[in-house]
């Protein structure tokens, strides 16, 4: 007898809306909630941190000990508070999401110019006005650059949560994969992963070339050399 392929595809195509489908919409649940979550909390302590300098230190000292803590033993750490519930995972996918997403904000909001900030000021913008439609928008870029890495590595540490009966498709992999000893949901598990932080990579570089539409600003464009000297037509 042969040795079994390494995708079964009729295993695919009847098992494709339970629990594909659905471990692949709970995974993306899991991974968006803790990014939005993280960069809800970033932007205001990023702020402060920015704006008071002291703060910083503290505040990124306090989420790298916490990011110090193995995921799987905050995760069990949580259970007798959250049981079996997404917030189990949530909460610490939320606090490593915050490791990265804080020093983006604080850096971005940072490298506003000066003479930018003065230019606001001499047209009458207050504190908050400034801070919504001058130092936000120029901070963008490192926030969405943040944002990149954070969804990269929480799509990838979701799958851990699957060892508390989360995990989106690290459930596929590992329940249906491992303790089976199927190779075929750890495939179709892993090349979802993947192109899942594709996706949600290609749509943040979308999202910010939407919110910095100044940076698509092309250069004048020369026409041919006319002869051999320096002139352009």
């Amino acid at each position: 007898m042969g040795e079994d392929p390494l995708i079964r595809w009729d295993w695919v195509w009847n098992n494709l809306d339970d629990p594909i489908l659905a471990l692949l919409l709970e995974h993306l649940h899991l991974s968006l909630v803790p990014l939005l979550l993280g960069l809800g909390i970033a932007l205001p302590v990023g702020i402060v941190c920015a704006r008071w300098q002291r703060v910083y230190p503290w505040a990124l000292t306090t989420v790298n000990i916490l990011y110090a803590v193995p995921s799987i033993a905050l995760f069990f750490l949580l259970l007798p508070y959250t049981s079996f519930s997404l917030w189990t995972a949530i909460i610490p996918l939320t606090i490593y999401s915050l490791v990265i997403l804080l020093p983006n904000v604080t850096d971005g909001l940072r490298q506003v110019p000066d003479h930018v900030r003065q230019a606001a000021v001499a047209m009458g913008f207050g504190p908050i006005r400034r801070l919504v439609q001058v130092e936000l928008p120029v901070a963008t870029p490192a926030v969405i650059a943040g944002l990149r890495v954070a969804a990269v590595a929480t799509i990838s540490m979701v799958s851990v949560a699957s060892l508390v009966g989360l995990g989106g498709l690290g459930q596929l992999i590992l329940s249906w994969g491992f303790d089976r000893q199927f190779a075929t949901p750890i495939v179709v598990g892993t090349v979802l992963s993947v192109a899942l932080a594709f996706a949600v990579d290609g749509l943040l570089v979308l999202t910010q070339r939407w919110l910095t539409p100044w940076t698509r600003m092309a250069a004048p464009r020369r026409g041919p050399r006319i002869g051999g000297g320096d002139r352009w037509r």
